[in-house]
């Protein structure tokens, strides 16, 4: 948990303090109606499952977290803040010392975050709790040609994500367990969401990316950027290059062509019109989920779906 947590508090202090991934400044998208309402009934239940399993100990909620969660949370080591720091120094422009202490209390809030919803996870998993209340669902195309898992598979995820956002590679982990846990039921297609103001190297990684596609080698190359986002300047993009392959001509002739320039902005204006505000941003099956969210948030729409796509046949 503890590494995951260490690139979501650099995307915090990076990317603004979004929560769970960063934030487009120029792109404010406000909630649909049904979105809002889903949203309030998951934390409805959650606080109910807490207030009942407080009342069976005897203790308040309060004392509660603080028995299961929050006493379980160490604080971050020094190690974990200075490598924390140096994987992102760049993107800080500011020294350790400035930061350090930032760096620690946030390591150690988001990880109490991430066990919270951990054990409310539990404590549902120990319930009968069903939702009678339909998520609403926003038509998103996939690309097909940027497309992984089983081309027939009957749930879909787009994913709209950003090279160099933080929060878009602590998802990655979550994303490839999914394919695995739902192997042909499920088929990942990625759409670029670069952030320029805030993430300079983004758009030059999308464009390397799709170049690499048109050789066949888009996924790998893919992997190979999320490997290491401190490396993603344009020497890094052609070392990239070669890592996985390339003819380097060709990769090149390609990037400095612009071609795919507008074909990314239409990514970014589809997700716009989808009410996309920051990265990551999924739709499965049309089932917003919006940030670096825990494989079981995944789970329970891909589940859902699952059953629907059963009693439609």
């Amino acid at each position: 948990m503890r590494i995951a947590v260490l690139r979501a508090v650099l995307a915090t202090l990076v990317c603004g303090g979004l929560g769970a991934g960063c934030v487009a400044r120029t792109t404010p998208a406000a909630k649909s109606n049904e979105a809002v309402a889903s949203e309030a009934l998951q934390t409805l239940i959650d606080r109910k499952l807490l207030e009942g399993e407080a009342k069976k100990k005897g203790m308040t909620v309060e004392k509660l977290l603080e028995q299961e969660v929050r006493s379980k949370v160490s604080e971050a080591t020094d190690e974990e803040v200075q490598a924390a720091y140096e994987a992102n120094k760049a993107a800080l422009k500011r020294p350790l010392a400035e930061v350090r202490d930032q760096i620690r209390q946030s390591l150690k809030q988001s990880t109490i975050k991430q066990a919270q919803q951990g054990y409310t996870q539990i404590l549902r998993s120990q319930s009968n709790v069903s939702i009678l209340l339909s998520p609403p669902k926003i038509e998103v195309a996939h690309d097909p040609a940027r497309l992984r898992g089983n081309p027939n598979a009957p749930v879909t995820i787009v994913e709209f994500s950003d090279f160099q956002c933080p929060y878009c590679k602590s998802a990655e982990p979550t994303l490839k367990q999914l394919l695995i846990k739902y192997d042909g039921k499920v088929r990942l297609s990625y759409r670029d969401f670069p952030l320029r103001e805030i993430h300079p190297n983004a758009q030059g990684a999308a464009v390397a990316a799709r170049c690499a596609g048109e050789q066949g080698k888009y996924w790998e190359y893919h992997d190979q950027l999320f490997s290491d986002q401190t490396k993603l300047d344009a020497a890094d993009l052609k070392e990239h290059a070669r890592a996985v392959g390339l003819d380097e001509k060709r990769f090149d002739s390609c990037v400095a062509s612009g071609k795919f320039q507008a074909p990314i902005q239409e990514d970014l204006d589809t997700a716009v019109r989808a009410g996309v505000n920051g990265t990551p941003g999924f739709f499965i099956n049309g089932v917003a989920l919006i940030g670096a969210q825990p494989a079981s948030a995944f789970e329970q729409i891909i589940d859902s779906e699952l059953k629907a796509a059963v009693k439609n046949k």
